[in-house]
C-alpha cells in the first residue's frame, strides 16, 4: 500500500490541494510572463528552534534542521535555473518537502521547518499531510524522487512557480508501532504533477516560502 492509498487520501486533495489541469507545453510562448495564480500570498516569519541540532551544515540550510533518517531518501533530480530567484525558490521548494517529512519523522506539525519554509495554504498542506499520518499511526520510508522541474518568475519579482514531477513507487508508508512496510503493486496513483508557488520572505535573507500547492494526481506525463 503506497501512501495515497490511505484513507485519508482523498481528504488531502479536498482540503490541502486543488487539482490542476492539464498544463501544455506552451509556458515559453507568448503567454509565458501570465501572472502566477497565488503571486500575492503573503508571508510569515519563521520561528526557529531554540535548541541546538546535531545535523551537520549541509542539512540546516538558513539554520534550520531539515535532517532526515537515512531510511526516507528525498531525491531531487533536477538542475537549478540560471536566474538567481528562481534557483533559490528551488532549493526551497525542496527544503519545503523535507520540512514535511521531517514532521513525518518526528511526529510533530511544529517543526520549526515548516514555518521556516511554507506559509499561508503551503502551511496548512504540510500540516494536514503531516497530520493524516499521525492519525493513521505511519511515518514513510524508501525513495520519493521529484524531476522534470520548471519554474517560472512573477513579475513583481517575489514569487516564483516550481513545477515537478514526483515518483513515489518506492517511498512506502511504514507503521510505526510494528515497523511493517506496506507495499503494493506499481500505479498511475504513484505520480503526481506538482505546482508550489514560492514567495520570497521579505525580511529573510534569500529565504523562500511555500504558499500554495497545486497537485494533478495520476499523472501520466510523469510516467
Amino acid at each position: 500500500m503506497k501512501r495515497r492509498s490511505l484513507p485519508v487520501a482523498a481528504a488531502f486533495a479536498a482540503a490541502a490541494a486543488l487539482l490542476l489541469t492539464a498544463c501544455g507545453g506552451g509556458d515559453d510562448n507568448g503567454k509565458a510572463a501570465d501572472e502566477i495564480a497565488g503571486a500575492d500570498q503573503g508571508t510569515e516569519t519563521p520561528t526557529k528552534s531554540a535548541e541546538p541540532s546535531g545535523a551537520p551544515a549541509e542539512d540546516k540550510p538558513d539554520g534550520v534542521d531539515v535532517s532526515l533518517p537515512a531510511d526516507m531518501n528525498l531525491v531531487f533530480d533536477w538542475e537549478k535555473p540560471k536566474d538567481e530567484n528562481e534557483a533559490a525558490a528551488m532549493s526551497d521548494a525542496a527544503n519545503f518537502f523535507r520540512a514535511i517529512y521531517r514532521g513525518v519523522d518526528k511526529r510533530t506539525t511544529e517543526d520549526a521547518a515548516l514555518v521556516a519554509y511554507s506559509t499561508g495554504d503551503g502551511l496548512k498542506y504540510a500540516r494536514t499531510q503531516i497530520d493524516a499520518r499521525l492519525e493513521g499511526g505511519w511515518t514513510a520510508t524508501g525513495t520519493r524522487r521529484h524531476y522534470q522541474a520548471t519554474t517560472r518568475s512573477a513579475s513583481n519579482g517575489t514569487s516564483v512557480e516550481v513545477a515537478f514531477c514526483v515518483d513515489s513507487s518506492k517511498f512506502y508508508s511504514k507503521e510505526v508501532k510494528t515497523g511493517k512496510v506496506l507495499k503494493g503493486a506499481p500505479n498511475i496513483t504513484d505520480f503526481d504533477y506538482f505546482k508550489i508557488i514560492m514567495v520570497r520572505l521579505p525580511t529573510g535573507d534569500g529565504l523562500w516560502q511555500a504558499s500554495k500547492v497545486y497537485v494533478e494526481a495520476k499523472a501520466a506525463k510523469c510516467q
